[in-house]
This record gives structure tokens, sequence and C-alpha cells, in this order.
């Protein structure tokens, strides 16, 4: 696959990421519109307080309610840096190290019809584990559609991890558990120690969110055969060099794993693998095709990777990247990506509207 077609026009550099994104045609008609603004002295239509986005009506990408029907987002990460240690995300993503609590993603999703949500952890420090779980259930005390969260577990201790899984299986809105991979030596996770880890948590009913770095495919490859009876959710489809314009390995890797029916793949975090600057939905087209045809539409899930995807677009406009992605697919399959496989993954309720 080849780079971006940044030269396409002159004038893209104006347009925010949000707005850049789109067909070769739709940036030329964005990018008259611009000149449109700016030569009529409309330029205090560009909204300073959401880069990337606009306040008018033809670039507002706030006003799409795309797709049409209430969406279930398995991946919305949440913090409190007052109440909560986060130094890992301090010394990673020092731009991201602020609070994001419930109200901010209330206003970065009120365009868009959520009948639930899931809590992601957020690689909080050990010592808060358990702090950050009940902060979670907190939350959902305040808004009925924070359906579930996915926590943090020592995984690579072994059957020493039965104790954390125990206390955390106690508490219904756990569905499951994510041990960050991509940090991590590239056979971290296939690991005796963490394959012992990961088959306690069938008995406890919990699944497994899989966060790697591409290069790690082939170690979680050997992860997951060596763990049948564990349901596996692959974050991010694997993070695939997008900025690169790289297909392979990812690709041939993303086939086998596909073969494995424990296997399901969450549709997320796919801009920020991209420039984030320039990227456009032609750049995403060829991981989205992969990923459908490989998977299916039985066992793909949505997912909006907020507050991490603000790095590279809004979070209406990746619901919109979405749907432009699965024009022509039935409303069947629509419904399966956004909300169906979510509710039978993580074992959430029907109708989750606060």
């Amino acid at each position: 696959m080849g780079g971006h077609s940044g030269g396409c026009c002159r004038l893209s550099y104006l347009l925010p990421p949000a707005v850049r994104a789109g067909t070769l045609f739709d940036r030329w008609c964005k990018c008259i519109h611009v000149v449109i603004l700016w030569n009529t002295g409309w330029n205090t239509g560009w909204n300073s307080d959401h880069p990337g986005s606009c306040r008018c009506v033809t670039c507002n990408t706030d006003e799409v309610t795309m797709p049409g029907f209430p969406i279930i987002d398995t991946h919305v990460h949440l913090t409190d840096i007052d109440r909560l240690g986060y130094e890992g995300l301090r010394a990673e993503a020092p731009a991201l190290y602020k609070s994001f609590d419930l109200q901010r993603f209330h206003e970065a999703s009120s365009a868009v019809d959520l009948e639930a949500f899931l809590f992601m952890e957020v690689c909080v420090d050990t010592p808060y584990r358990a702090r950050e779980a009940g902060w979670v259930t907190e939350l959902a005390a305040e808004d009925s559609r924070l359906q579930g969260m996915i926590v943090s577990a020592a995984i690579e201790s072994g059957t020493a991890v039965e104790s954390e899984l125990e206390a955390y299986a106690a508490n219904p809105l756990v569905k499951g558990v994510r041990r960050l991979l991509q940090s991590e030596a590239d056979d971290f996770g296939a690991r005796s120690g963490f394959i012992e880890g990961l088959r306690c948590l069938p008995k406890h009913q919990l699944s497994f969110d899989i966060c790697i770095a591409e290069r790690q495919l082939p170690a979680v490859i050997e992860m997951v055969r060596a763990c049948p009876d564990v349901s596996f959710m692959l974050d991010h489809v694997a993070k695939p060099r997008i900025k690169e314009g790289e297909i392979e390995p990812w690709r041939s890797h993303i086939v086998t794993l596909a073969e494995m029916p424990n296997v399901v793949c969450k549709v997320s975090g796919m801009v920020t693998e991209a420039d984030h600057e320039s990227w456009t939905r032609d750049d995403l087209r060829p991981y989205f095709d992969h990923i459908f045809e490989t998977f299916g539409f039985d066992r793909v899930a949505f997912g909006g990777d907020w507050f991490v995807s603000e790095l590279a677009t809004t979070y209406p406009e990746w619901i919109a990247t979405v749907d432009w992605a699965t024009e022509g697919c039935s409303d069947d399959e629509r419904r399966k990506l956004y909300c169906e496989n979510a509710r039978a993954f993580y074992r959430l309720e029907s109708g989750g509207r606060s």
C-alpha cells in the first residue's frame, strides 16, 4: 500500500484531522469550503475549544448521528489523576496525563446514540487496581449505560493471580481482564507463567483483552493456541503499521489468528496507528476490509478508544469512519458490529440507557 496522497490539495493543511478524513473528492470539496470561510471572514467557525472540529454545518462531524441505531462502545478510558496513580501513563503519554472523567466523555459523545459502554483499564499503578474498580463501580451508579469494566490484573503471576481474580469476580460489573502487553518483551504473553494465569480466567467467567504491538503477533498466536478455553478480544486490530503503509506481516498473522474460534476482534484504535495529522479514511480501508473478511461480522465488535483516540480524531468522526467502512453491509451485519457481538461477548444486559 502506498503512502498518503498529501499533495492532492495545497489547502488540505488548513483542515483539521477530523475534517481531512475522506476521499480525494471529499477533501477537495472541504478545501473549497475553507476558502469560502476564510475569504468571507467566517474563520470564527473553527472550534478552538475542540481542535480537529469545525462548528459550521458543512464540516461539523458532530452533526453526524450514524449509524442510525443505539450502539455499544466496548472501549472507553476514564481517569482521575487526583484519586488514582498513573505513572505509566505520565511516562509514556504525557499529553494524556490529565483527568478524563465521565462528564468529559458525555461531552465528547453527546452526538452519539449510546446504548451502553464499557470502561477499559488505563494502566493504573498496581496499588490502585482494586481502587480503580471501586471508582468505576461508583461511576456506573451515575450512568446506567456504563455496564461493565475490563480491569488490570497480574496475569504473569500464574496461579497466584487467583485471589485477585476472585475479588474482581465478586463485582458483577467486571467482565474481563487486560494485562497490557505492547510494552513488554515480544514473547511475554507466551511465557509459561502468563499462560497459567490466563487459564485461571474461565472459572471466574472472565475474558481477556489482548493489547499488543504488531510485532508481538507470533507470540500471541502461540498464547491463544495454548488457551483454547479462554475468550479473547483482540484490541485495536493488533495495531498494524498504518502510518508506514505496511500491511504485511500483519495481514498473514491475522489470517492465522482468525482461524481460532475463541478470538473476537475489536475494531478500534486504528486512527492512532495512522498519521495523527494527515490520516485519511482510504489509508484505513485495507485494514478494515481484511478484518471483516477474516473474522466476519460474527466476530467483530466496535470500540471507540476514547480518550486516546482524541490524539487523531473526534469521537463522532471515528464512528462516522467505521460507518463509512461498512457502507454496503447489511443492517444485520452492522448491528452485530456495533452492539450484538459486544453484548454477547461481555455478557451485557439489554437496554442500558440512563
